[in-house]
């Protein structure tokens, strides 16, 4: 009953970054993807730094390099998830993204069973994706940036949650993160483009992106086993569609839904087959 009650809190951290992102989306138009992502950050960096309270002064080397690391990660995971969402649409954005888990629950395994998940991963991104001419392939390559970004996130977490006690290392990576999208956030105001409209939207995504989901995943991984959590993200590319139904409009055709099923499937059955190599701490589009 615990570890259900977990997954559920989980699955509601989920459908909340969906819809931030879908919220989020309606101020492209105004701030662009990079503007949403500045402001997103900042909303993060507000929330974490008072709970964590990182003193960078006492980093040692050791400690500091991933945590700017995974202040990159953040800035650049973030910044392709949205332009993918731009391009292709948030359901398959965030089909494309959950590559990312995926490749991590499967890296180092050789078995024929693992081999399988691959080739039904394969197939289902062919599915999704139909290369063709009028394919938009940058929007596509954003959201397998986005995949790696995700998998290099789960990586770093997992070392510098060694390095680092509590949340000292996510919020002080936000901070490196927000920083660099500050240049963003001051030409936007000087261009006059940060109207009162566009950047409640991208507040809101903060809010439902970064500040419902750490509130959450902190306390769904109580309860549950940490390779739970990535089972948990296997259920993010079905919500995104959701989300983009009915908050953006965004009409799937058939052979999308089969391969967003197709990636799902494998991804649930290599994180509950596969050892999962450690678990972020916080949510993974923070």
């Amino acid at each position: 009953m615990k570890s259900l009650g977990g997954f559920a809190t989980m699955t509601a951290s989920a459908a909340s970054s969906q819809v931030g992102a879908a919220i989020g989306a309606h101020a492209f138009a105004t701030i662009g993807p990079a503007g949403v992502v500045a402001v997103r950050q900042f909303v993060a960096a507000a929330v974490l730094l008072p709970v964590a309270r990182p003193n960078p002064r006492r980093f040692t080397w050791a400690q500091w390099w991933p945590t700017i690391a995974l202040g990159l990660v953040f800035a650049t995971m973030n910044l392709s998830l949205y332009t993918a969402v731009d391009r292709i649409g948030l359901g398959l954005a965030v089909t494309l993204e959950v590559l990312g888990p995926l490749a991590v629950a499967l890296a180092g395994s050789h078995t024929r069973r693992d081999v399988l998940f691959v080739l039904i991963a394969a197939v289902g991104v062919y599915v999704l994706v139909l290369p063709g001419p009028s394919s938009d392939y940058l929007g596509i390559g954003a959201g397998l940036l986005a995949a790696g970004c995700w998998a290099a996130y789960i990586l770093l977490n997992r070392l510098v949650g060694q390095r680092l006690p509590g949340l000292q290392a996510p919020a002080a990576a936000t901070s490196v993160s927000a920083l660099l999208y500050l240049p963003v956030a001051v030409f936007l105001i000087a261009q006059g483009q940060f109207t009162g409209t566009s950047v409640l939207y991208a507040i809101g995504a903060g809010v439902f992106c970064s500040v419902v989901p750490y509130a959450a995943d902190v306390i769904a991984l109580r309860k549950v086993p940490a390779r739970f959590f990535g089972l948990a993200c296997s259920v993010h590319p079905v919500l995104a569609a959701l989300a983009g139904l009915v908050l953006l409009g965004e009409q799937l055709a058939l052979h999308h839904w089969a391969g967003i099923l197709l990636v799902v499937t494998a991804n649930a059955l290599a994180v509950t087959c596969s050892k999962w190599p450690g678990s972020p701490t916080v949510h993974s589009e923070m």
